[in-house]
């Protein structure tokens, strides 16, 4: 029983730790900025939006998670199955050393796609917060650096991309506004009126194409 309470706990925690350290913060934001641009109305839904951003996260992810695999496989095989969830000394060491093995791929990913400015900011925190005699041993590597560094940069580029989608659209806006004024309209809402027009220059430039692979390819 206290092993199933603690596994319990312990996938209470799936949630958090999948969107902190996976791309599915950053493509949903994106994605759901795109989805306010169009306008007022659901469209499209927010179901699809998280739908989408949950597939786009599989496909960057991927590789990441192919690799992990790889890695702790070997210490994954040690593991009796006849009682995985004991705590026999031999099973927890072999689950340690497959924690130990795949976490490095997800390090490697971490850093790679987390800013440098961001980096050394959490560093500087870190070794503050840490006793002199211990800061030598503090890295830019160190998982307490590079998690929340990418978390940040992944919200940083989602805002800068958000501004990108959003900059065209409010101009958009703006034309149909003028547009209602100058031909005495005002009473019409400027937005359901530009919304058609949105639709057509989103599809025209086969924006939904061109978004998904510049947001999967963007990922190092």
């Amino acid at each position: 029983m206290p092993d199933l309470t603690l596994l319990v706990v312990l996938l209470g925690f799936v949630p958090f730790a999948l969107l902190a350290t996976t791309s599915f913060a950053k493509l949903s934001i994106v994605l759901g900025l795109l989805r306010n641009a169009l306008g007022p109305s659901d469209v499209p839904p927010g179901a699809v939006v998280l739908v989408l951003a949950a597939l786009l996260t599989g496909y960057v992810m991927l590789p990441v998670a192919r690799e992990v695999a790889s890695a702790s496989a070997p210490a994954l095989a040690r593991v009796d199955p006849g009682s995985a969830w004991s705590w026999r000394s031999s099973n927890v060491q072999a689950l340690t050393s497959a924690l130990q093995a795949g976490k490095e791929p997800l390090r490697a990913f971490l850093e790679r796609n987390s800013g440098a400015a961001e980096r050394g900011t959490f560093l500087s925190l870190l070794q503050k917060r840490t006793p002199e005699a211990q800061q030598a041993e503090l890295s830019e590597r160190d998982f307490a650096v590079v998690l929340p560094a990418f978390f940040v940069t992944e919200l940083k580029e989602a805002l800068q991309l958000g501004f990108l989608l959003l900059l065209p659209f409010f101009v958009l806006d703006l034309v149909i506004a003028s547009l209602l004024a100058a031909l005495g309209m005002q009473g019409l809402p400027a937005n359901s009126v530009a919304l058609p027009f949105k639709l057509l220059l989103f599809v025209s430039v086969d924006g939904f194409r061109t978004l998904i692979e510049a947001l999967v390819t963007g990922y190092r």
